[in-house]
């Protein structure tokens, strides 16, 4: 498979998330497992980016929380605890 065709196959997934219902997202991400990468995740980064700057916040908000779960389970975010 081409890069530009895996990152086709990232959009489209991307895509699938922003339309799924709430709460199916962890149902979505499973069943696309092959795609979970640090490129997917910079991928969903790119999108947030332009849905920020192109005044979708929730949309941002939402990818962005996605990324961050995302790199977390991939071991790809350090665990760190706040100190309030």
């Amino acid at each position: 498979m081409s890069s530009e065709e895996r990152q086709n196959q990232y959009y489209s997934l991307i895509e699938q998330l922003l339309k799924c219902p709430n709460g199916k997202e962890p149902e979505l991400i499973e069943a696309n497992s092959q795609l979970l990468d640090a490129e997917f995740i910079k991928s969903i980064m790119q999108v947030a980016t332009a849905f920020a700057h192109n005044g979708n916040e929730d949309g941002a908000k939402f990818l962005i929380h996605i990324a961050r779960e995302l790199s977390k389970q991939l071991g790809f975010y350090p665990e760190v605890t706040k100190a309030e």
